[in-house]
């Protein structure tokens, strides 16, 4: 070997070596000096690769996988230096350095801006006029562009985002802002109850673009956002429980010495709070992860077992009876919201699967609960089909027809892939690729809701 080759591949091994000090250092686990001590053991074992005779790009590979996986030697790290790991739950951080200091300071510094915009961004409307209270429909169709602009904004700044993608982001939200505003409707119509259910939605997938940023079209992406959801909905849950004491306390404590907080609490607590506590939560997700185990894959786990038994038992009780299904507008969102809810399990069990592992009595409860979830779908939609035969449709039951049938597609076909899944025919990435790929429907689902049945009902 020339001593230009010998060059050439001690360059390229020096590269590897950087590139894998930049995925690590991106660990909060980790401290610089955890990163050093990795990278010693690293090279060492690289060495006596090399000197049996592999060539330095393979000693690297082979050296790396015989560390183990890199979340695993996180959780290593993380266990022996608990009470640094305790440290870094609290916004002050740890002790990394002026640059992590500083990268601190400025997140810290977005998320409050973020989150004073959104409470702003809720009293706006009292400029002109209008109450939350006496105005409650214009509040429910606009919920989403109260917080959600927000939160994009603060994941776009976070990755980057480039002009482009900023300006879709600008466009679609523009977009829910038509959807939401622009049509005639009646505060105690269908549509503006579907409008205001829709819209939310709709926005919540152009969170997910600025989530994903310039990899949408990664699966690995797209179920990285998935977990994203499910932990931002526990955070928020979290805060939520935390924002109803604070209340309980102010309301107690100044109504001891003669003073009425309502006002405040109603006017400006609670709205101004609620839509804030979305953006805390996006970025409480953001910096926590990797730092505390994921929260929701674990209630999936919990609860996946018990939603089967739950859906199983109504199947029997509705043999038994024989009593038909009542599709009136609070029964449809209830069906709709379990199946939603079975989904969510599904989804939040696969985000934290090993994908090598083996199929095992867990799968077999979730293809149960697939199942049960696909009967009652079935039922819920010959429920309704008679219903708009025998009395027509209205916006209601037209789209709790189109939800339960694209409920429908990806509960039948994740059925079949988990199915053979189970019987070790089907790889386990087919079910994530699935997933994954079937969010773009619902989000144009609920934009075809929001934009084009206002007008194809008539307004009702």
């Amino acid at each position: 070997m020339t001593l230009s080759n010998e060059q050439d591949e001690q360059d390229e091994l020096e590269a590897q070596f950087t590139q894998w000090r930049h995925y690590v250092g991106r660990r909060p686990e980790l401290r610089q000096s955890d990163v050093e001590e990795l990278e010693d053991h690293l090279r060492g074992s690289v060495d006596e690769l090399i000197a049996v005779g592999l060539r330095p790009d393979e000693a690297f590979l082979v050296a790396v996988k015989r560390m183990g996986g890199l979340d695993e030697l996180s959780r290593e790290f993380a266990r022996e230096h608990s009470e640094r790991l305790w440290k870094q739950l609290v916004l002050t951080g740890g002790t990394d350095g002026p640059s992590a200091d500083g990268r601190r300071r400025r997140d810290l510094l977005a998320v409050v801006v973020c989150a004073a915009g959104a409470a702003a961004s809720v009293k706006v409307p009292g400029l002109f006029g209008l109450s939350l209270y006496e105005d409650g429909a214009f509040y429910l169709r606009n919920l989403g562009l109260f917080a959600l602009p927000w939160l994009a904004a603060l994941l776009a700044w976070r990755r980057q985002a480039g002009p482009i993608l900023v300006g879709t982001l600008l466009a679609l939200f523009a977009l829910g802002a038509v959807a939401a505003n622009a049509y005639p409707l009646a505060d105690d119509s269908q549509s503006a109850v579907l409008t205001g259910i829709h819209v939310p939605i709709a926005l919540w997938f152009v969170v997910g673009l600025a989530y994903v940023a310039d990899e949408v079209r990664s699966s690995r992406r797209r179920m990285d956002f998935i977990r994203f959801t499910g932990e931002w909905f526990v955070y928020l849950s979290l805060l939520a429980c935390g924002g109803v004491v604070l209340i309980l306390m102010i309301s107690g404590t100044f109504k001891a010495i003669g003073i009425a907080p309502g006002e405040f609490i109603g006017q400006w607590l609670v709205p101004c709070g609620g839509v804030a506590a979305v953006v805390v939560a996006g970025w409480l997700v953001e910096a926590k992860q990797s730092v505390v185990e994921n929260m929701a894959p674990v209630l999936a786990r919990l609860f996946t077992p018990l939603f089967t038994a739950v859906l199983l038992a109504f199947i029997v009780a509705f043999g038994w009876s024989g009593t038909g299904i009542d599709v009136e507008r609070t029964a449809l969102i209830l069906f709709d919201v379990v199946l939603v809810v079975v989904l969510g399990l599904l989804l939040y069990s696969f985000s934290a699967r090993d994908p090598e592992a083996p199929p095992g009595l867990f799968e077999k409860v979730q293809l149960a609960l697939v199942v049960s979830a696909l009967v009652i779908d079935v039922l819920v939609l010959l429920a309704i089909t008679g219903r708009i035969t025998e009395y027509g449709t209205t916006p209601n039951k037209a789209a709790a027809l189109g939800e339960n049938v694209i409920l429908l597609a990806n509960l039948a076909w994740s059925a079949w892939l988990l199915l053979g899944f189970v019987r070790r025919r089907t790889p386990f990435t087919a079910l994530e690729r699935w997933q994954t790929g079937y969010l773009p429907v619902y989000a144009a689902w609920a934009w075809i809701v929001a934009l084009v049945f206002p007008p194809l009902f008539n307004y009702l």
